[in-house]
């Protein structure tokens, strides 16, 4: 009885935040997705809290900034923009392509989610837009943690060298990144590659692009299973 109470609520939740925060173009739509944007995104927290950390030379991610913070960072010499949040019609996008547009920064997109395994097509997309973008640049998701992290973990891997046993310490507590929730979805597809790379060594594009299947990888983190068995 509580669980679907408990869902009724989240689906009057869901289809209230969806119902509006999809309008900039005039004062009062605009007050109203600002709105949306603090009480939903949570806009009035990431303005204190960055979550922004240089994980190579001109390269930086991050939490969704704010135009104030998009600012600092045009001022720092940062160039690109990549949201790994995709484009979307909502008021952290609008605000977003606002703000970057004023200040002559590139917005690329390259969409994960936080939850689940990218296709395979997503991961090599991501690899390809980092690969053509302007530095100085930064990627950002919602909060910095998980999807910011693994990008993190692939642009070491990919266009450093760092080996995946490094680079998966960018998905950790010092980024609020938290292994136990369904999240933890993001390090056990390194954790994969770890295993069938100390097998026969592969580099991690590679891998991607010829054995790496989202469907297997994603049923093997729901059960729990030792990603060695999927390696």
């Amino acid at each position: 009885m509580l669980a679907q109470l408990w869902e009724k609520i989240e689906t009057a939740e869901r289809r209230f935040r969806r119902s509006f925060g999809k309008d900039i173009s005039s004062p009062g739509a605009r007050a109203l997705s600002t709105l949306h944007y603090n009480l939903f995104d949570h806009a009035w927290l990431r303005s204190v809290w960055t979550n922004f950390w240089q994980i190579a030379p001109g390269v930086w991610r991050s939490n969704q900034p704010t135009h104030r913070r998009f600012k600092k960072y045009a001022r720092m010499g940062i160039k690109t923009v990549i949201t790994l949040r995709g484009e979307e019609k909502y008021s952290h996008y609008l605000f977003e392509k606002e703000s970057c547009e004023k200040l002559g920064l590139t917005l690329l997109h390259a969409k994960l989610w936080a939850r689940m395994a990218p296709k395979r097509e997503r991961i090599l997309t991501l690899i390809e837009t980092m690969r053509t973008a302007e530095r100085p640049m930064m990627f950002h998701c919602k909060s910095g943690a998980d999807r910011a992290g693994f990008a993190s973990a692939v642009y070491l891997m990919v266009f450093e060298g760092v080996p995946v046993e490094e680079a998966r310490k960018q998905l950790g507590l010092k980024y609020i990144h938290l292994e136990f929730t369904r999240t933890g979805i993001q390090g056990y597809i390194l954790d994969v590659y770890a295993a069938r790379n100390r097998r026969d060594p592969i580099p991690f594009e590679q891998w991607i692009a010829t054995e790496y299947n989202s469907k297997p990888v994603q049923a093997g983190f729901d059960a729990r299973r030792p990603p060695e068995e999927l390696a």
